[in-house]
């Protein structure tokens, strides 16, 4: 339940903060168009850690959760080749947030994207205008961690 509370909550102050920062995007720091290549992320679970580290909320072990996320308003992000989280505030032509079905297929997967960049007070941003190359889900992570990393299971109450 708190999970759910906290997921609600970053949920409602992303779609927030949204708005206003695409209708402020002439008082960005930097500006500049830009090539990434990376995985689609949940950024909640990547920056919060309420799934574990970084290393188990990438890749098909947190596909799952990613999908959930990205449905319910959690912003997506793509996490560069280099390390660097860029949030997506558009994805090709559509409106932030209005085509959630596009989010949900790419979410997890390697793309590499032609887009323009943003940095706000040391927050990378892009609007994709191109998805160039999608390789899918290429991320096993499963692998080490299984369906569901076992730190991400609650314990039961006694």
């Amino acid at each position: 339940m708190i999970i759910r509370k906290h997921l609600i909550a970053a949920a409602l102050a992303s779609g927030a903060m949204l708005a206003p920062l695409s209708a402020a995007l002439g008082a960005v720091d930097e500006q500049k168009p830009i090539k990434i290549s990376g995985e689609v992320i949940d950024t909640w679970c990547y920056y919060s850690g309420v799934m574990g580290g970084r290393d188990a909320v990438v890749g098909t072990a947190h596909h799952t959760c990613a999908l959930w996320c990205a449905a319910g308003g959690i912003p997506v992000g793509v996490l560069a080749d280099d390390g660097t989280v860029y949030m997506v505030l558009k994805l090709s032509g559509s409106a932030p947030l209005e085509n959630k079905d596009t989010l949900l297929e790419v979410q997890s997967d390697r793309v590499t994207a032609n887009g323009m960049h943003y940095v706000r007070d040391g927050v990378n941003y892009i609007v994709v205008e191109k998805v160039v190359a999608n390789e899918g889900i290429t991320n096993l992570t499963h692998e080490d961690f299984g369906a569901v990393p076992p730190f991400a299971v609650p314990e039961p109450k006694k």
